[in-house]
């Protein structure tokens, strides 16, 4: 009874194996399939074996390890010798510092490592997209600086000044980040950014101090058909990390056309299809390339609300080599995150009920188990006839919810 229907329809005569399930799903419409027969102790081993591949390469990018924050950058290698495809999904696991060279091993022995190996290793590293874009593309940045030592530590922030801003060359969400305002804050932007590196104490960047109106995320999506765009997003940050973001950013035609072509050239430096979150700085119709995530940013939440298509339907769409025909953009939104302070494993929300009373608002709770310090655990998203009406809202419900931060279990 379990094989087939037992209220009329068709009788059904075989199931497709369980490792031929992802290949079924991604087939394009119209295109033809066949089947072969294989018995159960076939189809059984067949699974057994994939799963064998799956855990050694896990093994070999040592995960899975805890789960990563949705902004961290990722990698968990799911490959075949069948088909030769590895995928690096953003916002699964935390890639180790060795995983990434692994992916570039696994691109030279053929397998396909989406975006690319190459973007993954430099982009998990201030350093390696730094050089990239300043001194191969040749593109415009913030003066700049690396250091290993205290000691060298101390002669960039002399050679660049005070204020600067330094951060590990790799870490996310602003940890390890800092800002230099005086003499007296080097020693503790020193120790700040040896405790709070992905990969521990070492190497880290001195930034100098930009002169801008306002600062962008132009979400760029390379996929099959070529380059397209998102509306520019506007933010605003606090200790290196998003708090609110809205769409459209207002920006001359100069220098859109000015930040598509900065995008391009270093979304195509790295290369592979997915979405890109590109960070400029503007300062009237000059722009400057700050960073660059290859996955869905932060940033890019208020697509959510304000696209067709979000960021994240965007990124499966070019990973699969699926068209994307157009990005509708609805219109003026914005997105304030929640962000919760303490240290617990047990957190709740109230009021959700008031939160969405006001009509086009709408809120997403991420379901992350814990919080230490502080973590972004949800995101409020809104839409009005403004930007400007649009973070009001998010601002308005916001003050309506209740978050309950519980002693841990």
């Amino acid at each position: 009874m379990a094989d087939h229907q037992t209220t009329g329809g068709y009788t059904k005569i075989a199931n497709v194996i369980s490792v031929d399930l992802p290949v079924l799903a991604q087939c394009m419409p119209g295109m033809k399939i066949h089947f072969e027969k294989v018995t159960v102790d076939e189809a059984q081993a067949l699974y057994c074996k994939e799963k064998e591949e799956f855990d050694a390469l896990a093994k070999r990018l040592n995960t899975p390890v805890e789960p990563a924050d949705d902004e961290q950058a990722v990698a968990i290698a799911a490959a075949s010798e069948a088909n030769k495809t590895a995928w690096v999904k953003a916002g699964t696991y935390k890639i180790s510092v060795n995983g990434k060279e692994f992916l570039v091993e696994l691109e030279k022995e053929g397998f396909n490592v989406t975006p690319t190996a190459n973007a993954a290793r430099l982009t998990m590293n201030r350093e390696g997209i730094r050089r990239l874009a300043a001194e191969t593309l040749g593109v415009p940045t913030s003066p700049y600086r690396f250091a290993s030592t205290e000691e060298e530590f101390k002669d960039a922030i002399k050679e660049v000044g005070i204020p600067c801003v330094v951060k590990p060359i790799m870490s996310s969400s602003g940890h390890g980040q800092s800002t230099v305002k005086s003499e007296a804050d080097i020693d503790r932007a020193w120790h700040i950014s040896q405790e709070g590196g992905r990969a521990g104490a070492g190497r880290v960047i001195v930034e100098g101090f930009v002169d801008f109106d306002y600062e962008i995320t132009l979400l760029t999506v390379r996929n099959v058909a070529g380059t397209q765009f998102c509306e520019p997003v506007g933010h605003i940050q606090q200790d290196g990390d998003y708090r609110y973001s809205w769409q459209p950013q207002v920006m001359a035609p100069v220098a859109i056309e000015k930040a598509q072509e900065i995008a391009k050239k270093v979304t195509d430096a790295l290369g592979g299809y997915g979405i890109f979150g590109v960070e400029m700085f503007i300062k009237g119709d000059d722009v400057i390339f700050s960073e660059v995530s290859p996955r869905p940013h932060d940033t890019g939440m208020v697509t959510m609300i304000s696209q067709n298509m979000s960021e994240f339907a965007l990124h499966a769409r070019a990973l699969m080599e699926l068209p994307i025909p157009a990005i509708r953009f609805y219109g003026p939104s914005a997105s304030k995150a929640i962000v919760v302070e303490g240290d617990s494993n047990r957190v709740e929300f109230e009021n959700v009920d008031k939160v969405l009373e006001e009509p086009g608002v709408d809120i997403r709770i991420f379901g992350k188990p814990e919080v230490k310090g502080h973590r972004r655990m949800g995101v409020i998203l809104a839409t009005a006839d403004s930007v400007e009406e649009a973070i009001a809202k998010c601002d308005r419900a916001y003050a309506k919810l209740k978050i309950n931060v519980l002693p841990a279990k």
